[in-house]
């Protein structure tokens, strides 16, 4: 071993610091960088020199063996925006798209989302969001894709039953004179309306009118307008016993045919009467109280259109819509590997797949060993700013030991140099 080895096993020393202050220069740098991972740089003996006559081994030096990345769990900032999304626990967030004129797909932790102009879920570089999207029934399946949340609407239902509950009064007059839907206030003793929805959505007002006709016995008429016309789409009799319970009621289905829509069937639901083994007082009864309607209900609703997003801990994307409807519209993807630290940085907060990463493992979010979403939080960067800047200064000072190794070895071989003269 010369002192010419001593001068590159300095060198050596100079560049292994030299990298750790480039790792942790890196790390700083990203300390407010959502989603980052730390890197940690790892060194190894350089190739150790066999002595002479098997006294022993010295080393050449040190160099870089790696630059770890170390996928702790970063603090969560809530942000209260619906489409930042976090993730609680292990995995990535898989987007598809062009990144630095490379396609591919892609992986991140960075969960800043936002909607684009043709709907699509994607990040802030642009590159798509993938999930799974869900039937109109709220079934997540299909294959793994593009979230095309601006295509999500919540189509009109119409409207099939129809639940009143309240009181006919015991009091009110008897009306002997048949109901007649175009004076229907002088022909019945109380009113009240309900909405109901066809086929396209559209929306009918329809007059439920009560008639008095005999000791616990009413007739009820459900008057709409078609084509300017009142008209009568369904009507049936209540009867009541002397205690003022429901003891039975005609509930359809009726047919009603409003203009330009699917002809539809309508039921009423009065309560639980006593012919069905019911208590007869769930809807409506007849008290000495005066008429009066307590509840109404319909299950019918207009056509409208996605308002805001809620995201489950799964990864489901429940869509509000206007019409006050709510449903799950889609499912965000997320993907686990067995050697996530083998995964390539290819900037922009992404890694890329390689062998040895292992291939990814894609599903709903706190499945599989994969970490739960978690909605308007953003993962804030694992970095720890104390311990960086302790391996700053042991880097400094490493830095420093061997530049004097250096300038030692120079000092002996001018000595060296010396002794010529």
């Amino acid at each position: 071993m010369s002192l010419i080895s001593s001068l590159y096993i300095g060198t050596s020393g100079l560049a292994a610091n030299t990298d750790e202050l480039n790792v942790v220069g890196d790390n700083i740098a990203n300390s407010n960088t959502v989603g980052f991972k730390a890197g940690r740089a790892a060194f190894e003996a350089a190739f150790s020199e066999t002595l002479i006559g098997g006294v022993g081994q010295m080393g050449n030096g040190t160099r870089l063996q790696a630059v770890q990345r170390m996928f702790s769990q970063g603090a969560l900032l809530q942000t209260g925006q619906a489409t930042d999304l976090a993730l609680q626990g292990p995995g990535f967030f898989v987007v598809k798209g062009e990144h630095n004129g490379v396609p591919g797909q892609f992986y991140t932790r960075a969960g800043q989302f936002r909607m684009d102009e043709s709907g699509h879920l994607v990040n802030l570089e642009g590159l798509r969001v993938q999930g799974y999207t869900a039937a109109t029934d709220g079934s997540v399946s299909g294959p793994l894709g593009d979230l095309d949340l601006g295509a999500v609407n919540s189509p009109a239902k119409a409207t099939g039953s129809i639940t009143l509950k309240g009181n006919l009064s015991s009091d009110a007059p008897i009306i002997s004179t048949p109901f007649d839907p175009a004076n229907p206030d002088a022909t019945s003793n109380f009113s009240s309306s309900v909405t109901v929805y066809d086929s396209l959505g559209k929306a009918h007002q329809v007059d439920v009118y009560y008639s008095h006709t005999g000791p616990g016995t009413w007739e009820y008429h459900a008057v709409t307008d078609v084509a300017g016309v009142p008209t009568d789409i369904a009507n049936g009799t209540l009867t009541f016993d002397s205690d003022g319970k429901l003891t039975d009621a005609t509930t359809g289905p009726f047919t009603f045919n409003p203009p330009d829509a699917t002809p539809q069937e309508l039921s009423f639901n009065f309560g639980d009467a006593t012919v069905n083994g019911g208590t007869g007082l769930g809807g409506f009864s007849q008290f000495a109280n005066a008429s009066a309607t307590t509840f109404t209900n319909q299950d019918g609703f207009e056509a409208g259109v996605l308002s805001r997003i809620d995201v489950d801990s799964q990864g489901n994307v429940v869509g509000m819509f206007t019409n006050g409807q709510s449903r799950t519209v889609a499912q965000v993807a997320v993907a686990s590997f067995q050697a996530q630290d083998k995964l390539s940085s290819v900037g922009g907060n992404l890694w890329a797949e390689r062998p040895e990463s292992g291939q990814p493992t894609v599903g709903a979010g706190g499945e599989g060993g994969r970490g739960a979403v978690v909605a308007g939080r953003l993962e804030q960067s694992n970095v720890d700013i104390s311990s960086e800047f302790v391996r700053m200064i042991s880097a400094q000072r490493g830095f420093q030991a061997n530049s004097k190794t250096i300038s030692t070895a120079d000092q002996l071989l001018q000595e060296l140099i010396s002794l010529k003269r």
